[in-house]
């Protein structure tokens, strides 16, 4: 693949920055039963060896990402850069102004689990700091998703931030953070020339954007940015991206290259 040359010229002064969901595991319809395949598993540990710096980004919590993935040589960023879970560290870094804010988030989402919450079947997910709405995979996912946009609305005008993403609604600190932070701040502690990140959704577009910044103010030589294209993505991840993936195995394809090089 002629567009990952400028990552794989030189992989000492290069890093890697991968979404997880849609990415390296498939999308499922429940959150913890999804699984990173083991050859792509097994990938990412020989990558880490080669390359300057080895991270994947994900609105998981970082510990439940390393458990996913299942690498521990590489550097787990959670909660879309709220956390850093480092390869030598046991726990994650918190940015303590998203951390004080817990208490009110998770008063705000048990509030809102009602037995009709339950009868539509949206899933709460407790990530600590931001709490998620999930409607996929219910039986009207049409009703699920009216009553999980009134619960957004009610979460802003009580001043905490909301984030939609693939058939799901985070309620958050209102405190700023996105995974173009995690791509700054992994790449702040990390001597690298070129970066790459791989990503499928709308969060994702964020960090191609951080990348495209850091090159233009000269921070870094080049950036390459992977769309992983399905179904339910936004446009303009194959819009945006330099390279352009069909799913997960189009992105074993990419791991792969990255590690024949």
């Amino acid at each position: 693949m002629e567009a990952l040359r400028p990552v794989t010229a030189d992989p000492s002064r290069s890093a890697l920055f991968f979404d997880v969901d849609g990415t390296l595991a498939p999308i499922v319809e429940r959150a913890q039963d999804a699984t990173v395949p083991k050859d792509t598993s097994l990938l990412l540990a020989r990558l880490s060896r080669r390359y300057a710096r080895v991270a994947c980004i994900s609105g998981r919590a970082a510990s439940e990402v390393r458990r996913l993935v299942g690498v521990g040589g590489i550097a787990y960023s959670g909660l879309h850069g709220a956390e850093l879970l480092e390869p030598d560290k046991s726990e994650a870094r918190v940015l303590p102004d998203f951390a004080r804010f817990m208490p009110e988030v998770q008063a705000f989402a048990r509030e809102r689990d009602t037995p009709e919450l339950r009868a539509l079947r949206v899933r709460i997910e407790d990530k600590g700091p931001i709490m998620s709405f999930h409607w996929r995979g219910a039986p009207d996912e049409e009703a699920a998703h009216a009553l999980v946009r009134r619960i957004g609305s009610e979460a802003v005008s009580e001043g905490l931030w909301t984030h939609w993403g693939r058939k799901v609604l985070e309620i958050r600190p209102p405190v700023p953070i996105g995974k173009d932070r995690a791509v700054r701040e992994l790449l702040e502690r990390s001597s690298v020339a070129v970066a790459l990140y791989a990503g499928d959704d709308v969060t994702d577009l964020d960090a191609f954007t951080a990348l495209a910044e850091l090159v233009d103010a000269g921070e870094l030589e080049d950036a390459v940015t992977v769309g992983v294209r399905s179904d339910e993505g936004p446009a303009e991840i194959v819009e945006e991206a330099r390279l352009v993936v069909d799913g997960i195995p189009g992105m074993q394809q990419v791991l792969a290259e990255l590690d024949a090089q």
